[in-house]
């Protein structure tokens, strides 16, 4: 029976929209304007310990889409995961939760910003595909880089 109690547990408890909005602050007037917008995506993770052996993971996109210098729309979207993640060596705790834990996140989080932007009477923009491995692959990296330390935690405390 005590063997059972370290087995490696990982489960999404939820998926959700933690944050969502939307602004256009110059319509109706720019919706009138001819020209191909101008459209910067910034993507980040946040995650953050709820109770031991719970996480809460987090994928953020801003969606800034402008016509020369005015902001046509500008979408920031948070979709977030628990995660139960038990029984797990530390040193691959901070790959599923930087790695794994997105990957499951990220398609509702494209479906939500398409349909935020569809909705807003847009065409929709669809977020490209993203390879949470290679972006954890060079956070780490970057962290080597700047003398960090190599094992040093995604997470952020609460």
């Amino acid at each position: 029976m005590a063997d059972q109690d370290k087995t490696p547990v990982f489960q999404i408890q939820r998926i959700y929209v933690k944050d969502l909005s939307l602004e256009q602050p110059n319509s109706p007037q720019i919706l009138l304007e001819q020209e191909q917008p101008q459209v910067d995506i910034n993507l980040g993770l946040e995650a953050q310990p709820i109770t031991d052996g719970i996480f809460e993971v987090a994928v953020v996109a801003t969606v800034h889409t402008k016509l020369k210098d005015k902001t046509l729309f500008l979408v920031e979207a948070k979709q977030a995961g628990i995660f139960e993640i038990r029984n797990i060596p530390e040193e691959q705790l901070n790959p599923i939760i930087g790695i794994a834990c997105p990957q499951i996140v990220y398609p509702y989080l494209r479906a939500v910003v398409a349909d935020m932007i569809s909705r807003a009477g847009f065409p929709p923009v669809h977020l490209a595909e993203v390879n949470f491995q290679a972006m954890y692959e060079a956070q780490q990296q970057q962290q080597q880089a700047q003398g960090a330390n190599g094992g040093s935690p995604i997470i952020t405390k609460a």
